[in-house]
């Protein structure tokens, strides 16, 4: 049987999704991290663990109201147990350090939907607040929506999980772990039906 170290040539995807204050990573705020990382077992992918963290804006970044009233963040809400950015992204990049330890792989590589938003904010909150060791492949990333469009002939996620057959509520949609979560079983079912799915029949 294939190893998770050798299935993306030495890479391990770890499922990240953002939400942030906006769509510019140089000009707006990191609100929320999620990651999920990936098991490979009898040569078929699936959820290992989720993680997440709600994050204090930047005080350089600029938070829209239309981002916050998109995502229903509320970022007075003292139940949100926020951490400054700084020390959300060394928890993110400790966990994923960690998983790539494990499954004896190189590096990460960042997998998401619509993968260089997300890919280009978590490099810049890095170098905002000189977080070294960043475990992420530089520039090499995998992207579901390009992956669904291929598979499902669609790149909006709900759209592609129902195409899928996975199940999506729209009112969850625009938190960190849900989407992340979403993102995570479709990029499962997409490499474990490799082959064997054709967007047509959808």
């Amino acid at each position: 049987m294939i190893e998770m170290s050798s299935r993306f040539r030495g890479f391990l995807p770890v499922v990240i999704d953002l939400e942030t204050g906006g769509f510019e990573k140089d000009v707006h705020a990191v609100l929320q991290i999620a990651a999920v990382s990936l098991a490979w077992s009898a040569d078929r992918l699936s959820i290992d663990q989720v993680r997440g963290w709600n994050v204090i804006p930047h005080p350089l970044m600029r938070v829209e109201e239309e981002s916050l009233r998109i995502t229903g963040i509320d970022l007075s809400d003292p139940r949100r147990d926020a951490l400054n950015e700084e020390d959300a992204v060394r928890e993110l990049f400790r966990f994923v350090r960690r998983e790539v330890r494990r499954n004896g792989c190189e590096r990460a590589v960042l997998t998401a939907h619509n993968a260089h938003f997300d890919h280009g904010f978590v490099m810049s909150a890095a170098e905002r607040n000189g977080v070294k060791r960043n475990p992420f492949h530089p520039f090499t990333v995998i992207d579901t929506a390009s992956l669904a469009a291929v598979a499902y002939g669609h790149t909006v996620l709900s759209e592609a999980c129902a195409r899928a057959g996975i199940e999506f509520e729209n009112g969850r949609a625009h938190a960190a772990i849900y989407d992340a979560e979403a993102t995570a079983k479709l990029f499962c079912l997409t490499v474990n039906n490799w082959g064997r799915v054709h967007w047509a029949d959808q």
